[in-house]
């Protein structure tokens, strides 16, 4: 529950806020490689390893499904274009512009999740309160729950749905 208002906190700070996030990640990761081996820049098999880490980094601390990172192919290519020196291997600031530009589509992703389950859902389940007020039987037992119960049930159900679909794919 703590990474749902996590990511409410970061869609109300905005995206230098989420930038600031993003370079925490990435330092830290850049930090990790060039204490292990020495070396001041990552070469490919270090920037597939931290592309990992990033991954799993946002995968703990941002609500939403699981996001795969990409494919070798893809990082290799995208490597070419943020190695602005051309010596094969990315520097602390190639780095940072590398993940920014590879972590844009993944937090545009779930941002979007968060808006079906937070505001679409609520209003959904609002509707059909009021829509199952001339259904016998049913409508009786739907106008005696709260409201906020109500809502908060179909909104569960909403999460849990989008959660199974993710699974499936």
């Amino acid at each position: 529950m703590g990474q749902v208002f996590g990511t409410i906190q970061e869609g109300i700070q905005g995206k230098e806020w989420r930038k600031k996030q993003l370079k925490k990640i990435s330092d830290r990761v850049f930090d990790r490689f060039k204490n292990e081996s020495g070396k001041a820049n990552l070469t490919f098999e270090d920037l597939y390893i931290a592309i990992l880490l990033v991954y799993n980094d946002i995968n703990k601390h941002l609500a939403g499904p699981h996001i795969d990172p990409p494919s070798k192919v893809d990082i290799r290519t995208m490597m070419m274009t943020y190695d602005l020196n051309l010596d094969g291997e990315l520097d602390r600031e190639e780095f940072a512009g590398f993940i920014q530009k590879l972590t844009k589509d993944t937090v545009n992703v779930i941002n979007q999740n968060l808006i079906i389950a937070f505001l679409v859902a609520p209003a959904v389940a609002l509707m059909t309160k009021r829509a199952t007020e001339g259904v016998p039987g049913v409508g009786r037992v739907v106008q005696r729950v709260p409201t906020s119960v109500y809502a908060s049930a179909v909104t569960l159900a909403v999460v849990l749905l989008q959660r199974s679909g993710q699974e499936i794919e």
